[in-house]
C-alpha cells in the first residue's frame, strides 16, 4: 500500500540470464528484525519523521558540477525518450551515461517528455549513497511527483489529488495517511485467514490448469487472487458475490494504463507506440465508466472507514477515491508485480533452495501447533531473508523523485555535487540497491544475504518502500503506509506455497509490468 512512491516499473523488465546463487550458511540466525507491522499494531499516528534531517557537514570529497546536459529544447528530451524506451532500453540508458560521465550522478531527461511533460530535466542519482537524499523531506519536496515528470489527470481519481501526490507539508497528507493506518489496524485480524482462503483458491486453479493443459499461467490467476484477498481482508466482501464479479483486475488494468501509458511499452510498432502512448495523453473519459464501477464497489463496502474519515474532517467522497487508489493502484499493483518477480528469482534458484524453505517453513508451522501466525514466521530466517533479497534485487517501487527545497551538496561514493533549489532529483532504485560498494555479489540473488547480525545491518539499504527497511512510515514522511503489510503478505505467499509444494518449475517471459510466469511443474509436499 505504497502511498508515496511510484509502485510500478516503467517498462518491460530485462531479466539477467545468469544463474543466481543460493548458497546457505551453516546456521540460520533468527536475529533479523521482527516486523512491527501496521497490520498488527496500533500505528503511531504522531511520530518523528522517518528520515531525520541530515546535519550539514563539510565534505571531504571534491565538489563538482553535475555532469551531463539536457540537449536542445524538444529535441534533447525526445532523443532521450527514444534511447530509454527503444534504442538502448532502460538499464543500458543509465549504464551508458554512467560510463560517459564517469559518475553515478548526472543530468539527463526522463520520459515522457514532449508533449506530456514540458520539463523533463532531472538530476539522476544511481548509487546507494546519494539515493537516500530522496527520502529526506527536510531537503526535498514530494508534491505531485509520484509518477515523475508528469502527473496524470485528476479526472482519473475523481477530481482529487490523492495521498500519493501530496507532500507531508500539505494538511490533507496527515489526515489521509492516518486513515490508511486506521484501515490496516482495524482489519488486521482478517489478513492471515483471508490470504489463506484466496491463495488456496489460486493454487487449486493452477493445479487444475497444469492437469488439463500441462502448464499454468500465474499472472492472471494471481491478479484475481490478490484482488479477492484485498477486498475480503480490508472490506469484508467477496467481490465475486457483488455486481463487480470477477471484473476487478481487468478494470484496474485499464484504469492504470490510462495513468501510466506515458511510461510503458506494450510491444506495438515503435513509431505508432511512441506517438500514441508517449506523446499525447489518452482521454480519461474513455475509462470513466470503468472507474465508476470500481468506485461504487468501494463506496458500498467501506462504510466504517468512511465514517472514520468524516470524523477526521475528510469527505466520504475524497476518502473513497483515496481508498480505491491505495487498494487498486498501490496494494494490488504491488502484489501484481512483486509476487511473480519474487517467484521468478526463487524458481531460478532451484530445488536446493526450495527444499531448505520447505523444511524451515513446515518445521516452524508444526512447532506452532499447525497455525500460521506472525510469531511463527519470525522464526523462519531463511524465508524472511528471501523476501528481503527479492525486494532488494528487483524492487517493486523502481523510481523516486524529489524537488530540492534549497541549494545543497549531494554526495556519491566518489564525488560531491552542487544542487540548486528547485532542481528535480530522480533515483532509479534497482541501481542503488545493487550498488557493488554496498552489496557483495550485488547482481546475484543470494537467498541468505540478510541472515544474522551482518545481514540485518544491510536492511537499511533495502529501499523499496520509499525509505530504509529498518525505518517506519509516519505522517511526517513519505514512506509507504503498508510497508510492513507488503512484507507480511510476501512472507505468507512463501509459507502457503511451501506448505503445499516441495518445489516448482517455471518459464519466464516479459510483460509491460513485471515478469510473466508460466508454471510447468508443481511437486506436491512429500515430507
Amino acid at each position: 500500500m505504497a502511498s508515496s512512491s511510484f509502485a510500478l516499473p516503467s517498462l518491460k523488465l530485462q531479466f539477467p540470464t545468469h544463474k543466481s546463487s543460493s548458497s546457505s550458511r551453516n546456521k540460520y540466525s533468527s536475529s533479523l528484525r521482527p516486523i512491527k507491522s501496521s497490520v498488527s499494531e496500533k500505528p503511531p499516528y504522531i511520530s518523528s519523521p522517518g528520515t531525520s534531517p541530515i546535519q550539514s557537514r563539510p565534505t571531504k570529497l571534491p565538489i563538482r558540477k553535475v555532469p551531463g546536459d539536457y540537449g536542445l529544447p524538444l529535441v534533447g528530451p525526445w532523443k532521450d525518450r527514444l534511447d530509454f524506451f527503444y534504442n538502448q532500453g532502460r538499464d543500458e540508458f543509465f549504464k551508458s551515461r554512467i560510463q560517459k560521465h564517469q559518475s553515478t550522478v548526472f543530468r539527463t531527461n526522463m520520459p515522457p517528455g514532449p508533449f506530456i511533460s514540458f520539463n523533463p530535466n532531472v538530476v539522476v542519482l544511481l548509487d546507494g549513497k546519494s539515493f537516500p537524499t530522496l527520502f529526506d523531506t527536510s531537503k526535498v519536496e514530494k508534491k505531485d511527483l509520484f509518477t515523475g515528470t508528469f502527473m496524470p489527470s485528476t479526472e482519473l481519481t475523481g477530481g482529487y489529488r490523492v495521498l500519493s501526490y501530496l507532500d507531508p507539508s500539505e494538511p490533507n497528507h496527515a489526515k489521509l495517511k492516518k486513515l490508511m493506518f486506521f484501515l490496516l489496524s482495524s482489519r488486521r485480524n482478517e489478513v492471515i485467514p483471508e490470504f489463506h482462503n484466496s491463495y488456496s483458491e489460486l493454487f487449486e486453479t493452477l493445479e487444475n490448469d497444469l492437469a488439463t493443459k500441462g502448464k499454468a499461467g500465474l499472472n492472471a490467476a494471481n491478479d484475481q487472487a490478490a484482488f479477492n484477498f484485498l477486498a475480503r481482508s480490508f472490506y469484508g466482501v467477496n467481490p465475486l458475490d457483488t455486481n463487480l464479479g470477477a471484473d476487478g483486475p481487468k478494470l484496474i488494468g485499464k484504469w492504470v494504463l490510462f495513468q501510466l501509458h506515458p511510461l510503458l511499452i506494450l510491444g506495438l510498432p515503435k513509431v505508432l507506440e511512441d506517438l500514441v502512448l508517449h506523446t499525447f495523453r489518452l482521454p480519461s473519459a474513455l475509462v470513466k465508466k470503468d472507474y465508476q464501477r470500481l468506485y461504487n464497489f468501494f463506496y458500498e463496502n467501506s462504510t466504517s472507514i468512511l465514517d472514520e474519515a468524516e470524523r477526521t474532517g475528510i469527505s466520504r467522497e475524497e476518502a473513497c477515491h483515496n481508498l480505491l487508489f491505495a487498494t487498486c493502484f498501490n496494494s494490488f499493483g504491488g502484489m501484481k508485480i512483486f509476487f511473480p518477480n519474487m517467484l521468478k528469482w526463487i524458481g531460478r534458484a532451484g530445488v536446493k533452495l526450495h527444499t531448505q524453505l520447505a523444511q524451515e517453513i513446515r518445521s516452524g508451522i508444526k512447532s506452532n501447533g499447525g497455525k500460521i501466525t506472525m510469531g511463527a514466521m519470525e522464526n523462519m530466517p531463511l524465508m524472511k531473508s528471501v523476501v528481503y533479497e527479492s525486494l532488494r534485487i528487483e524492487p517493486p517501487v523502481a523510481s523516486q523523485y524529489g524537488r530540492a527545497k534549497r541549494d545543497m551538496v549531494i554526495e556519491s561514493h566518489d564525488g560531491a555535487f552542487e544542487i540548486k533549489e528547485g532542481e528535480l532529483l530522480y533515483g532509479f532504485q534497482p541501481f542503488a540497491t545493487k550498488d557493488p560498494k554496498i552489496f557483495d555479489r550485488s547482481e546475484e540473488f543470494v537467498a541468505d544475504r540478510f541472515i544474522g547480525e551482518e545481514g540485518e545491518k544491510l536492511l537499511k539499504h533495502v529501499l523499496w518502500s520509499n525509505g530504509p527497511e529498518n525505518e517506519s512510515p509516519s505522517i511526517n514522511n513519505k514512506q509507504c503506509v503498508g510497508k510492513d503489510f507488503v512484507v507480511l503478505v510476501s512472507r505468507l505467499l512463501l509459507v502457503e506455497l511451501f506448505l503445499r509444494y516441495d518445489s516448482f518449475e517455471i518459464e519466464v517471459g516479459a510483460s509491460p509490468l513485471g515478469a510473466s510466469i508460466t508454471l510447468t511443474s508443481l511437486k506436491r509436499a512429500s515430507f
